[in-house]
């Protein structure tokens, strides 16, 4: 009989380890706090001296969505929105911070164990014993 992934490796080990791996995903994500500094009047870009706030990215926008809808072919209109919503994207993703939350050391050992312990547990099922 076959073990996980067609190899001799053992489907109880594979589900071990995946459990665990899964487990030890689980806490290290929760024990992340995510906050962000977006928002209207907050510089976005710098560009020399000058300053873009998150606002002013929606100035191009409004702009291309009228241009859009007065000539649905306005090259320079689509230019224009498509360029604003990538500049706010990247703001967005630029403005978020990742922080660790207290824990200790007990709570961080659990969780290394776990994922590492697993990941290895879940690869070695993989590779064939024969």
């Amino acid at each position: 009989m076959r073990g996980a992934g067609g190899t001799s490796g053992g489907v109880g080990r594979f589900l071990t380890g995946l459990i665990m791996l899964s487990a030890g995903g689980y806490l290290f994500f929760q024990s992340i706090t995510v906050q962000s500094s977006f928002g209207l009047g907050y510089s976005l870009y710098r560009v020399g001296a000058y300053n873009f706030t998150t606002g002013m990215v929606m100035i191009p926008f409004i702009f291309g969505v009228g241009m859009i809808f007065y000539n649905v072919k306005n090259i320079i209109g689509w230019l224009l929105s498509i360029a604003s919503i990538i500049m706010l994207i990247a703001g967005v993703i630029s403005s978020i911070h990742f922080s660790f939350r207290h824990m200790t050391a007990f709570e961080l050992i659990i969780i290394i164990v776990l994922f590492f312990g697993g990941t290895g547990l879940f690869l070695s099922s993989l590779r064939n014993l024969e």
